[in-house]
């Protein structure tokens, strides 16, 4: 686990999300006197692997920052909700057998399904923000027997394509990460008519410009 001195001792930061929407409105801030650096990814665990590990070859960061959008399995979650993912899955590495999912660990092969992010945190925002359990996909659910079968294997609050790849990759590299996703949609039946990313956004950059005023100068 990292400490708050580890976490708040940072001068240089990467701010990076998947799509140039979801930093855009970030690039201008200005915050304390901290040096920060802007990577947009691309979308999806791929993408996400290969930019952070090409970024983090030619710099060294204090912290890692991810945002972005995510959709919610959790009714009770409110759309434009802010959260912190401290435990994000892989939730599609293993082998179907009939109709049963079989996890590496099941399979007794070697690697990486659940990454943990175990931060203590001294800020009264981050504190403040609900803490939820992630999945990382390729397809994002929009099936009502794939989502019955993931709730069910999983129990998971969101789902994104991107988190457990940057978790991983800054637990490889010994990195603090910090995500933090705004929910735009429920997962449920594709209905673009029921999202609201332009409120999932603004709360989204609300809150990461709070925290990144927390920071010491």
């Amino acid at each position: 686990m990292f400490k708050v001195a580890t976490i708040f001792a940072f001068m240089k930061i990467l701010l990076c999300a998947a799509t140039e929407g979801e930093l855009s409105n970030l690039r201008e801030i200005e915050v304390n006197s901290q040096e920060i650096d802007f990577l947009v990814t691309g979308i999806g665990m791929v993408a996400t692997t290969y930019s952070l590990t090409r970024q983090f070859a030619a710099a060294e960061y204090d912290l890692a920052l991810q945002i972005g959008l995510a959709g919610s399995f959790d009714p009770r979650i409110k759309i434009g909700g802010v959260c912190r993912i401290e435990e994000d899955i892989f939730s599609e590495l293993g082998a179907e057998s009939g109709n049963d999912f079989l996890t590496l660990e099941q399979m007794d092969l070697p690697g990486i399904a659940t990454v943990k992010n175990e931060i203590d945190f001294d800020s009264d925002m981050l504190n403040a923000l609900p803490v939820w359990r992630g999945i990382t996909v390729n397809t994002v659910h929009g099936n009502e027997t794939s989502i019955a079968k993931i709730k069910e294997r999983l129990n998971p609050q969101v789902e994104t394509m991107e988190g457990a790849a940057f978790l991983m990759v800054c637990q490889k590299e010994k990195i603090p990460a910090l995500q933090l996703r705004a929910i735009s949609n429920y997962v449920e039946l594709r209905n673009k008519e029921n999202w609201n990313i332009a409120l999932a956004l603004k709360n989204l950059h609300d809150v990461v410009f709070v925290v990144l005023n927390q920071l010491p100068i």
